[in-house]
């Protein structure tokens, strides 16, 4: 019998906003396991498995097999980037969602479990007991579960049956987290790997104000270049290029960001101030995104402008235009991030300054809502 293995991870992207009973709150990445090998039971002719123990489940009783469990008739419905089944290699998604629902009188929160079959006949499965809990790592609460779905899982060893490729999803049920619970870590669920899971890392959190994980590649009114940069050296400023019609936006508190999410790069619009005719700016280079896990970003471009190398640009004293530096793509479980920008090399110029800078607790979805603050605007000029 094979042990469990992780095989890829995929982050879910463009996720429906409601689950069949509530109000998806989190939406799992699609880890594949190893599924366990199975037999041929001579009697019935089922393909059966013997799923590995996830606990030590002798300590607990052994209940047989469950009816009622609910199973679903789609699942790509709700994660439909979930991989087509291979007969030649045996593998499983550990997919789950975190929903708020209403059961009964009571609102609760509702871990499902997804399981699909990897035979006609699973047994020695477990789910969950008192042990299973959701830690808020901001507050430090522990919200402990309450019963499971079959309720006559809770706490024991059991086992089902169904046509090979056939889903279920089972519950387990808590008190009913805030909203404001957004850090999250998952205990006690062991045959989903959470033993620890942190869910901030690994998983999609939903907002009710922007369900959607990316935006469109975002299109900026392109500088134009008046003379290019010749045998370029950051010492000599008659090497650097020139550049003119900037993307011109309406005046905005310098330095304002506004962020577009896409699945191959993260942009990120900062406003910035022309204080002279002609001025020399520089961005890009070793500037990093520094996401709440210590990953970083880098800095791939500038639209429009060299990357990592002084440039003059040409305008009028007054103008707002948009830098845009373009940086490796952010998971959509990133919510907040830092700007990082390293301390540069000292150059010969009148004015320069090469000191570094950082932006902490940069709010992904809040920056998101500023892209309106970068449209185009044209420059008027009153004489």
């Amino acid at each position: 019998m094979r042990a469990m293995i992780i095989f890829s991870l995929l982050t879910m992207t463009n996720v429906a906003t409601q689950a069949q009973d509530g109000k998806v709150r989190v939406k799992s990445s699609i880890i594949m396991g190893a599924a366990p090998e199975a037999t041929i039971d001579k009697k019935t002719k089922l393909k059966t498995v013997e799923w590995p123990s996830t606990e030590n489940n002798s300590w607990h009783e052994d209940i047989g097999f469950v009816d009622g469990v609910p199973t679903i008739a789609d699942i790509k419905a709700i994660f439909p980037d979930l991989p087509v089944p291979s007969e030649k290699y045996h593998y499983f998604p550990l997919i789950w969602d975190l929903c708020d629902e209403r059961m009964g009188q009571e609102d609760v929160t509702v871990l499902n479990c997804y399981f699909r079959m990897t035979a006609d006949v699973v047994s020695n499965l477990w789910l969950g007991n008192s042990e299973s809990c959701i830690l808020d790592k901001e507050t430090g609460i522990i919200y402990q579960a309450r019963s499971t779905v079959p309720e006559r899982c809770f706490n024991k060893v059991f086992g089902v049956k169904g046509k090979e490729g056939t889903t279920f999803r089972f519950k387990i049920v808590f008190p009913r987290l805030p909203e404001t619970a957004k850090h999250l870590c998952i205990y006690g669920v062991p045959l989903w790997y959470m033993r620890g899971w942190d869910v901030t890392e690994n998983a999609l959190m939903m907002s009710e104000e922007s369900m959607e994980a990316y935006d469109p590649v975002p299109q900026f009114h392109i500088a134009r270049l008046l003379k290019d940069s010749v045998h370029y050296d950051k010492n000599n400023h008659e090497s650097w290029a020139v550049y003119e019609d900037a993307h011109l936006i309406k005046p905005t508190k310098e330095e304002t960001m506004a962020l577009w999410r896409t699945k191959d790069a993260t942009y990120l619009a900062i406003s910035t101030e022309q204080n002279w005719i002609r001025e020399y700016h520089g961005r890009g280079g070793n500037t990093i995104l520094l996401d709440q896990q210590g990953h970083q970003y880098k800095c791939k471009g500038v639209v429009g402008y060299p990357n990592d190398k002084i440039f003059w640009l040409e305008g009028y004293p007054g103008d707002y235009f948009a830098m845009v530096l373009i940086f490796e793509p952010l998971p959509p479980h990133v919510d907040t991030f830092t700007y990082v920008v390293p301390e540069g090399e000292p150059f010969a110029m009148w004015g320069a300054n090469w000191s570094g800078k950082v932006i902490s607790n940069l709010n992904v979805e809040q920056l998101r809502k500023n892209q309106h603050l970068f449209e185009y605007h044209p420059r008027t000029v009153v004489r």
